[in-house]
């Protein structure tokens, strides 16, 4: 009996055992795969290649589906047709040049009209990066004139007046050659308004001239045509610049449509139609986007408060920052005091000084794991990837009033001159009074819609695809 007893209490006490080391195993794997499914929660795992253009051109299903739509393209990217000499493009320290001189501008602009002594039907037009017409915003085409011409001009939601190279500037518009066509006399009170620009007289028409904060300018005759947009959409008597003096870095744009809240902007001009609502998707350097006036087709898109200026840019109100998880100790008033601008021109999203070091700080620590690359120009927080194919990284979320969050697309996290140096493509603002904005890298893939009488402007995630 003892015998017996033994050998049954051994092949227990093994079951047991057994039964114990499954569990306890089955229970890691289970803590395994929630720490995996919170990892992917909080981080984008991405191969360090398609941090560059692919060779692959991906078109946006959205633009197919309505008839009123235009391409969009990134200067470097497999989707640019418009210009393959690219040793005349901008290099991408010259890009961010640029965008600092932008972002000069648009802080004086706001110093300046704030009293500082600093200064239901869509029409769908495809955007392309502009920078792959020596520019570095994005291009739509639009149709000026009767018979119709097909412009591809840089739009801008930081701009008002539209204007284009017109005769006797090479290849472009020339109005004599429509029958709708009419210059705007200088007793007219839009002589006097001209999208953030100067007006003056000559021989008794209209002349405008407009100036940008990197130097380039456009001057010439205020007038008036059918604008076409898409293949069936058209507006009779679109007020816009017909530009005879043009310098600065609009490359091979045949001008720039502005989106801003002035009454001679498109949004403005054409309101009756499409109600002051647009959207876009702006594209990655391989796919496509577009630009929507009128409606959006975005079921899920989640809305931010559009705040009431007296400035003609688009104000929102971020609130704070997340990253892998960790909501940063960022005092509201951080945020407050400075305001927040929206801006398809900008390429780097710019913070307050105080915001943007709490996120370099912890970016760089959840990023400790990647060698540290020297910076690039404006931005000071740079690694290098050369020896890794494949690499982790946390998720930001833009925080805005309204309890609403905005995750930045993985595209939208590195800007990158090789695998030796990408950086995160953000920076700060040089003053803590400066407005932030947020530029056009973190916007890529969203649709971002414009509701401009709702007061509101929507978020929608892959909203190009």
């Amino acid at each position: 009996m003892a015998t017996s007893f033994s050998h049954s209490h051994c092949y227990f006490l093994c079951a047991s055992l057994l039964c114990l080391f499954l569990f306890f195993s089955l229970e890691k794997e289970a803590h395994a795969l929630q720490a995996r499914k919170i990892s992917h929660q909080l981080t984008h795992t991405i191969e360090v290649s398609n941090l560059f253009p692919s060779t692959a051109c991906k078109h946006s299903t959205k633009v197919a589906e309505n008839s009123a739509t235009l391409k969009v393209v990134h200067r470097r990217g497999s989707c640019n047709h418009l210009n393959q000499d690219n040793a005349n493009s901008p290099n991408v320290s010259e890009i961010l040049l640029e965008d600092q001189s932008r972002v000069d501008s648009i802080h004086a602009r706001i110093s300046k009209t704030s009293g500082n002594l600093e200064e239901t039907k869509a029409t769908r037009l495809p955007a392309k990066i502009g920078a792959s017409l020596g520019t570095s915003n994005y291009i739509v085409t639009i149709g000026l004139g009767t018979p119709k011409k097909d412009l591809p001009v840089v739009f801008d939601t930081g701009s008002d007046l539209t204007w284009t190279r017109c005769k006797p500037q090479v290849d472009t518009f020339d109005p004599t050659k429509s029958a709708s066509y009419a210059n705007i006399s200088c007793r007219s009170q839009l002589c006097t308004s001209t999208g953030g620009g100067r007006s003056i007289c000559s021989s008794s028409t209209c002349a405008y001239g407009v100036q940008y904060g990197d130097g380039s300018y456009s001057a010439g005759f205020l007038g008036q045509d059918k604008l076409t947009l898409g293949k069936k959409d058209s507006y009779d008597k679109f007020y816009f610049g017909c530009g005879q003096d043009i310098e600065g870095l609009f490359g091979k744009a045949d001008g720039l449509l502005g989106l801003g809240r002035d009454k001679l902007s498109i949004v403005s001009q054409t309101a009756s139609k499409y109600k002051k609502l647009f959207s876009y998707c702006l594209p990655t350097a391989s796919s496509t986007g577009y630009l929507s006036f009128g409606a959006s087709q975005s079921k899920s898109a989640k809305f931010v408060p559009l705040l009431t200026t007296s400035s003609d840019f688009y104000y929102l109100s971020l609130t704070g920052i997340t990253v892998g998880g960790q909501k940063l100790s960022i005092p509201t008033s951080v945020f407050s005091t400075a305001g927040t601008i929206i801006d398809s021109g900008t390429v780097i999203t710019r913070l307050p000084p105080a915001a943007y070091s709490a996120l370099r700080s912890a970016f760089k620590k959840k990023m400790a794991k990647y060698p540290v690359a020297a910076p690039l120009s404006i931005l000071d927080t740079c690694f290098d990837f050369s020896k890794t194919q494949t690499i982790t990284f946390p998720k930001i979320v833009l925080s805005f009033s309204g309890t609403t969050d905005v995750e930045v697309d993985k595209t939208g996290t590195f800007f990158a001159t090789g695998v030796d140096q990408a950086c995160l493509a953000f920076a700060a603002n040089g003053d803590a009074g400066d407005k932030a904005i947020l530029g056009n890298t973190q916007q890529r893939t969203y649709e971002v819609i414009y509701d401009i009488n709702g007061g509101k402007i929507g978020f929608s995630p892959a909203g190009c695809s």
